[in-house]
């Protein structure tokens, strides 16, 4: 049975965030002995509080996770007047020299708040036929009176070792050994999650499996301290099917529960999930338009976002601020403070960057702060770019990492004298012409030459001659207008090994809205030998091409 155990990696998985990640083997099944005499030395006395229909008329079960959303906000507002009420229960706390708490459950927990500290605990001696309901009058001022009581055999050691909460409730004014009683107060709606939480901290497993379930003893685990429960729901969260609504509620849990690092991995999941469902805005711009600030955030992280343009991206978050804060103030607050580090505007073009140091939903200040960081970048020496989107990586907004458009940035210099030219930048990566074949091509973004604009388009074609797969590049020229102009252009790339430009390609074409001319098979090589590893086309896995354009004639 243990060589079962042992070649399960589910059950290794979860054993992983049982133990947390130093993989401490410390947690024993004690489950034998829950609710046993025989191994227990106190009783756990649990008052389950009921509140007035008067107060809270909604008091139906969660069916859902909707639903169980709802009841989690009601509850913590209740939750808050319970800690109040209960400060007054606990005596003054003196920390025994006993053994320490487990410390992987422990790490980075200790909430020194007088909440975290008394979250309706009190150790007193009862005699067990004592009035339940002695409280009952404090607590009636806020709609809450005694339901019932529970009692529990329990081990102090056992519950000590896995949570700080009860390392110091038990370490907590003991005068005499006969005082074994400990009484918690809870909602009514936390009694199957405590009972839950209690059970794990014995046993190392948990018998529920619904989301919602699942999430009210997270927020147990979490209200008790216990970081390996924390883990393991996580864990168990984050292997059932995700949908956006579930996605977004994981979202919140770091704003609602006290260890947010022991649902690090479930928020991470809920930001990829989010990342990958909307990863193509166009097709969801409904759904899009009504997430909430954190759903927005995720999506913007992500460097797979299929969009057209940073352009693009930036005209959606006005567009999605607008909707969500009719007031301006609100607007610049979201805007300035949470979402402008999720727009790449190094990867703006000059002109929407002009947009935005007159753009009235940015304050000033800080539109003419990401102006200039953007076109310092863009000035910036190429080794100087790629360090800085090298130590962005590892942040979370990724200002200078660059997205997978639909239409690929360039870098372009231009010229006025002698005659109007522009010398033209597309870098592309291995991946990305590898996904063109068999019949993909990709865009650049527009360029400008002679107040009119150009673009460059990668094909992979069949060369009409030879019969097989290669690359093509093109020159075209955007439809605006009759004007025509007759431009000498040349295409050229990197290779290996001197890493030099070398000219592939040279013409001149008369151009009329929407013309594009160019050469079916730029290297004279068949695809397979384009995209071979040992390729002299890609230099440190980038296709590093350029396009001369200079203007002879207009008329």
């Amino acid at each position: 049975m243990k060589d079962q155990l042992n070649s399960d990696p589910t059950t290794d998985m979860g054993s992983r965030f049982r133990h947390g990640a130093s993989g401490s083997g410390s947690d024993g099944d004690f489950g034998f002995a829950f609710n046993d005499s025989n191994f227990s030395d106190r009783l756990l006395r649990i008052e389950i509080m009921g509140v007035r229909s008067e107060c809270h008329p909604d008091g139906e079960d969660c069916t859902g996770i909707s639903d169980w959303d709802h009841h989690r906000k009601r509850r913590r507002e209740d939750i808050k007047k319970e800690i109040v009420l209960d400060l007054s229960l606990c005596p003054e706390e003196q920390i025994l020299n006993d053994s320490q708490p487990d410390m992987d459950d422990g790490a980075g927990c200790e909430n020194q708040d007088a909440e975290a500290e008394a979250v309706a605990m009190a150790e007193e001696i009862h005699s067990g036929d004592e009035d339940e309901n002695s409280n009952e009058s404090s607590w009636s001022m806020d709609c809450s009176t005694v339901l019932r009581v529970k009692t529990l055999h329990i081990s102090s050691p056992i519950l000590a070792a896995k949570s700080p909460f009860f390392y110091k409730l038990f370490s907590n004014g003991m005068r005499e050994s006969e005082q074994r009683h400990v009484t918690l107060r809870i909602n009514a709606s936390e009694e199957d999650a405590l009972l839950e939480l209690l059970n794990f901290m014995y046993s190392n497993t948990l018998s529920v499996t619904t989301a919602p379930a699942l999430l009210d003893v997270l927020m147990a685990a979490d209200k008790f301290e216990v970081a390996s429960c924390m883990r393991y729901c996580s864990w168990l969260l984050h292997n059932l099917p995700m949908t956006p609504e579930s996605a977004l509620l994981y979202l919140d849990l770091p704003s609602s529960v006290l260890m947010g690092e022991a649902v690090q991995p479930l928020t991470d999941a809920a930001k990829q999930y989010l990342a990958a469902r909307y990863k193509d805005v166009t097709k969801f711009q409904e759904e899009v338009m009504a997430l909430p600030l954190a759903g927005i955030q995720a999506i913007l992280a992500s460097d797979d976002l299929q969009i057209a343009s940073e352009d693009a991206v930036y005209d959606f978050v006005l567009k999605w601020a607008r909707a969500q804060y009719p007031k301006l103030e609100d607007r610049r607050e979201v805007l300035g403070s949470h979402l402008a580090q999720y727009i790449r505007f190094p990867y703006m073009t000059c002109r929407k960057l002009k947009k935005v140091l007159t753009c009235n939903d940015f304050d000033q200040d800080v539109a003419s702060k990401l102006v200039l960081e953007a076109l310092f970048y863009k000035a910036d020496a190429p080794y100087r770019q790629r360090s800085l989107a090298a130590e962005e990586s590892a942040t979370s907004n990724h200002r200078f990492v660059e997205r997978a458009y639909k239409y690929r940035p360039v870098k372009v210099v231009e010229f006025e004298l002698p005659r109007q030219q522009c010398v033209v930048y597309l870098d592309l990566k291995r991946e990305e012409c590898v996904n063109l074949f068999p019949s993909g091509r990709v865009y650049s973004q527009a360029f400008h030459l002679g107040g009119q604009g150009f673009f460059l388009s990668a094909h992979c074609n069949m060369d009409q001659q030879s019969s097989f797969h290669c690359l093509g590049l093109f020159l075209g020229m955007q439809e605006k207008g009759s004007t025509s102009f007759t431009v000498d252009y040349e295409f050229a790339a990197r290779l290996k090994p001197t890493e030099e430009f070398v000219c592939k390609y040279k013409g001149n074409y008369t151009f009329t809205g929407g013309k594009a001319v160019g050469y079916r098979n730029l290297f004279a090589v068949p695809w397979t030998s384009f995209v071979a590893e040992d390729s002299i086309y890609f230099i440190n896995g980038t296709l590093h091409l350029r396009a001369e354009l200079t203007i002879r004639l207009c008329s």
